[in-house]
């Protein structure tokens, strides 16, 4: 221990604080972050500080007493990360400018590692966050808004992660932006108890970013919920995807994925809770698919997922498909349309279960059949296909049919 003290006495030796107010030696941030070496701090009093861009180019911490406001002015980047080991905290930035090229932001990470942006408050920007070739950040405890996104193509993303890995996204609400949080050709991301609600087109969007984990986020009345595309090993754990409606929109999209984990999930009041496309080898356990228009959408290219201890509970369609080939394992969940009995009281059906209704079929190869829901004919269409079964694939079946509601 007094080896360890010995070898850093010298930088706390030879660190300083600089402050930076109307009394204070600095009356920029400008002027503070030029005079300041690496390792140093600044801390900057309350006020309105209409400056920008300021390039970080040296290991510093910046502080704001009293929630500083910096504001871009709409013209720039308002901070810029060009080193490692920055930390900013405790402001306010607004108003950054706006270039689709450039992707201008209120803060932009260049190529840094071991950086924090923590406990910030972000308005009206074009992007708030966005990393690039960054390594084990941290972005937490930070609240981003606009009402700049009239249209997707007038807005930037919360958060935009590219070409980095090991970042670390936690505790932040995001509102009002393109994507709430947007990955591109990253690796071992963690994404943790996000709240992210509101934003025009994906609560969170993964493109091309292997090995990464979302788990106990929020994803709430965004455009088109959350969409998760060609990747590998992503685990999807315990995440609520609610009231995403409208035509097309969806609370999942996995579009050619595979091995991966999707588990503890809620979907409640969602039109289609999970739209599967080209998904292969992945394990739906223990999610809970409530009150949606369909709970399942597997198109015929998924092959070899799992799906076991699942709760479907009052969706109108439980399960969807665009094939007659059935190469997808069903096994003990729960689906509360399900009619069969247990004689030996084992807490599993004695009979199969069918999720997939003739109705969903006629639905998914012409939609206008959807103006015959809830008629006398659609219940005579279902209990005909039970009886002689001719257009739903055979193999679409739950034979061991949970009597009872998993517990979660």
């Amino acid at each position: 221990m007094y080896k360890l003290l010995l070898l850093f006495l010298p930088i706390l030796a030879f660190s300083k604080t600089l402050k930076v107010g109307k009394n204070e030696q600095y009356r920029t941030i400008k002027q503070a972050v030029a005079a300041a070496k690496s390792g140093d701090s600044i801390l900057v009093e309350k006020g309105i500080y209409r400056e920008g861009p300021i390039h970080l180019e040296k290991s510093l911490t910046l502080i704001g007493i009293g929630r500083p406001v910096i504001d871009g002015q709409l013209k720039s980047e308002i901070i810029t990360f060009k080193a490692d080991r920055i930390t900013l905290k405790g402001f306010k930035l607004i108003n950054s400018g706006r270039d689709e090229i450039r992707s201008v932001s209120a803060v932009h990470i260049y190529t840094s590692s071991d950086s924090v942006i923590e406990d910030n408050i972000f308005e009206n920007n074009y992007f708030a966050i966005y990393v690039q070739r960054g390594y084990r950040c941290l972005i937490q405890n930070n609240k981003i808004t606009t009402n700049r996104g009239t249209s997707q193509e007038n807005i930037g993303d919360g958060i935009h992660l590219l070409g980095s890995s090991e970042i670390w996204v936690k505790n932040n609400y995001i509102s009002g932006h393109k994507d709430g949080i947007y990955l591109e050709k990253n690796k071992r991301c963690f994404i943790f108890k996000n709240l992210s609600r509101n934003n025009l087109r994906y609560g969170l969007h993964f493109m091309f970013s292997d090995d990464s984990v979302y788990t106990g986020n929020v994803f709430d009345k965004n455009g088109a919920g959350v969409a998760v595309m060609y990747a590998m090993n992503v685990s999807m754990y315990n995440n609520r995807f609610i009231n995403n409606w409208g035509d097309s929109v969806f609370g999942l999209l996995l579009k050619e994925i595979s091995y991966s984990r999707i588990k503890g999930n809620t979907f409640e009041n969602n039109t289609t809770a999970i739209f599967a496309d080209g998904a292969t080898k992945i394990d739906f356990y223990n999610n809970h698919f409530e009150d949606n228009g369909w709970a399942l959408k597997l198109n015929s290219n998924c092959m070899e997922n799992r799906l076991f201890s699942n709760n479907f509970i009052n969706n109108t369609f439980d399960v969807s498909t665009n094939g007659s080939t059935v190469m997808n394992d069903f096994k003990q969940n729960y689906w509360d349309k399900y009619a069969g009995y247990d004689l030996d009281k084992d807490k599993i059906g004695d009979v199969p279960f069918h999720p997939l209704s003739l109705y969903s079929v006629l639905v998914e190869r012409n939609p206008a059949v959807m103006l015959l829901f809830r008629t006398f004919f659609v219940d005579l269409l279902d209990k005909s296909e039970k009886i002689l079964p001719s257009l739903t694939p055979e193999s679409f079946v739950d034979r061991e049919p949970l009597m009872k509601p998993v517990e979660r």
